[in-house]
Parts: C-alpha cells; sequence; structure tokens
C-alpha cells in the first residue's frame, strides 16, 4: 500500500498593511483543499474572535508549559502577549499531505525555515513605499506616531526578502493570488 504524499508547507510573511491577510484569504478561497494553520497567543480575544479561527486563545501558564514541551515550530513575546505556530497540528496535516499556510512574522519565519528547510517560503512586498503608507492610512486606525512605527518597522522587515525563495507584489489581490497559487504548483511537480 502506498503511503500518502508528504504536503507542502508555505510559509508567508509580509510587512503590516501589505495586504497578506487578504491575499492569504484569497488563496483560500481559490483553494478550499488548502489548510490554514491558526496561531496560539495568550491575548484576549477581540470583538467578534471565535477560539480556534483566528486564533487559539490560551492562558499565559498553558503557553509557557507548551513551550517546555516543545509543541511550536515558532513562538515570540510581543507587547506582553505570546503568539506561537502549534507544531502538532501542522505537522499532521503534512503527513496527510495537506498544503499548509503559514502567516507568520519575519523572525518567526526564520525559526520555521530552520525547522523546515523544504518550506515553500514567499514574501509579500507592497509595489511601494507610497502605497504602503496610503493602506495604513487608510485603515485610520494609528495615531501618526504608531504609523511611523509601523512604516519604519516595515522597511526593516522589508531588508528580510533576500531569507525568502519567493517574493510577490501585491498591487493587486487577485493577481498576487494567482502568482502565489502558481508558486505552490511549481514547487509540488
Amino acid at each position: 500500500m502506498m503511503s500518502e504524499p508528504e504536503g507542502i508547507l508555505v510559509i508567508i510573511s509580509a510587512p503590516s498593511g501589505t495586504g497578506k491577510g487578504t491575499v492569504i484569504d484569497e488563496l483560500l478561497k481559490r483553494r478550499p483543499d488548502f489548510v490554514f494553520s491558526v496561531s496560539a497567543t495568550t491575548r484576549a480575544p477581540r470583538p467578534g474572535e471565535t477560539d480556534g479561527v483566528a486564533y487559539s486563545f490560551v492562558t499565559h501558564e498553558r503557553f509557557r508549559e507548551m513551550i517546555v514541551d516543545d509543541m511550536f515550530l515558532e513562538y515570540a513575546e510581543y507587547v506582553g502577549n505570546y503568539y506561537g505556530t502549534p507544531a502538532g497540528p501542522v505537522d499532521d496535516w503534512l503527513r496527510g499531505g495537506k498544503t499548509v499556510i503559514l502567516d507568520v512574522e519575519v523572525q518567526g519565519a526564520k525559526k520555521v525555515m530552520a525547522k523546515k528547510p523544504e518550506a515553500v517560503t514567499i514574501f509579500i512586498v507592497p509595489p511601494d513605499m507610497t502605497e504602503l503608507e496610503n493602506r495604513l492610512r487608510g485603515r485610520a486606525t494609528d495615531t501618526e506616531e504608531k504609523l511611523g512605527a509601523r512604516l519604519m518597522r516595515a522597511r526593516q522587515e522589508l531588508l528580510e526578502k533576500s531569507h525568502y525563495k519567493h517574493v510577490v507584489v501585491n498591487d493587486n489581490v487577485s493577481r498576487a493570488a494567482g502568482e502565489i497559487l502558481e508558486i505552490i504548483v511549481r514547487c509540488n511537480s
């Protein structure tokens, strides 16, 4: 009896405001057979968030236990809360032949790449910094100070794109999702 072929792990990173979440949503609409890995976090759910959908919400104590038990592909602490990618579900999906999408920031992505060097790595970039600033301003959620900090962090993160095998420009969500799908199909053949 032949075993199921190993699945593909796809790591997608991008600076804030690049439209990564929207592109991933479009990708998952086109390919409902792909699996999105839900991260664990210790932060409180925001209004409208459901446990297991946006995040798996756990206590600080439980998260620390999971760290000790080496249950994460990667994790980080950010503004007093932990965020991490549970390894168990990802490994199960990969053994089952699934394509697994990870939405991970650049430092976490480096940790996953070290553990899973076969992963398909994709960095999404904005068409240019002016467009990125316009997108962040269009959200109307940040003060000028926070906006400046996000733009500075985005510039730093953009320097990390050379660590990824593929770079995709999000100048149009449908086009960017199509390009990512082509990359995944090409890497799977």
